[in-house]
């Protein structure tokens, strides 16, 4: 199966383009598979952008329950929280050998004078809080397996790559069993018995190269309430 581009343009946003091109203090930083680039509580106070790779934020609560908030691909920025001050209310690590910019919170701030870029940072933190609200709404009004299946479709729209058929989403990069059920509020081997249903029920698939295949149209049927 061959995939042709993301489901989700990639095109240059302001607060990217400005960290990648524009911005003398941003430093680039590799960072290996499943290390941390900084966790809850840290005064780290940069704001990155994935130049290659793939990040997870992560929060934890207070018996240590662990709930995976987002994934930011190539092109993405996280960490702008830190614009506000610290600590930090989430960790951040990265999901493959990763390539970073990062640059100082105190920069960019000055930065944000540019009325467009700030307009573009207004966009993006709405964008965010759209997404997590989505999130906590799932967890009140949905069982977990629906839970799961909203969140594959989410992350096959945002991290995917669409296959020429058009219908099938590939999510190339490993996600693994526990981040999914730190997303879904559930085990993971209740992650693992919905997988196999889903997998019986053609919603999705596994193939060489690729985590997951999601066949976007059945999984939006199952969510709009027909049977799996």
């Amino acid at each position: 199966m061959r995939s042709s581009r993301n489901t989700v343009e990639r095109s240059a946003n302001g607060i990217s383009s400005y960290i990648r091109t524009n911005c003398a203090g941003a430093a680039r930083i590799v960072v290996e598979k499943d290390e941390s680039i900084y966790s809850v509580g840290s005064r780290d106070s940069g704001v990155y952008l994935v130049e290659s790779g793939q990040v997870k934020t992560v929060a934890y609560s207070r018996d240590g329950k662990r709930c995976l908030l987002s994934i930011h691909p190539e092109g993405d920025t996280f960490g702008e929280l830190a614009l506000f001050g610290p600590p930090r209310a989430e960790s951040a690590m990265a999901m493959t050998r990763t390539v970073l910019r990062q640059v100082p919170a105190s920069r960019l701030r000055q930065a944000l004078s540019d009325d467009a870029l700030l307009q573009d940072f207004i966009v993006k933190l709405g964008e965010r809080v759209v997404e997590q609200q989505q999130m906590i709404t799932n967890l009140l009004t949905m069982d977990s397996e629906r839970r799961l299946a909203a969140i594959l479709l989410h992350l096959a729209q945002k991290v995917g790559n669409r296959a020429d058929c058009g219908y099938v989403v590939e999510i190339r990069d490993r996600i693994t069993q526990e981040d999914l059920s730190g997303m879904v509020g559930t085990t993971r081997s209740r992650v693992g018995y919905f997988l196999k249903r889903f997998r019986d029920a053609g919603l999705v698939e596994s193939v060489p190269d690729s985590f997951l295949c999601i066949n976007e149209s059945r999984m939006t049927a199952f969510l709009e309430g027909c049977a799996c």
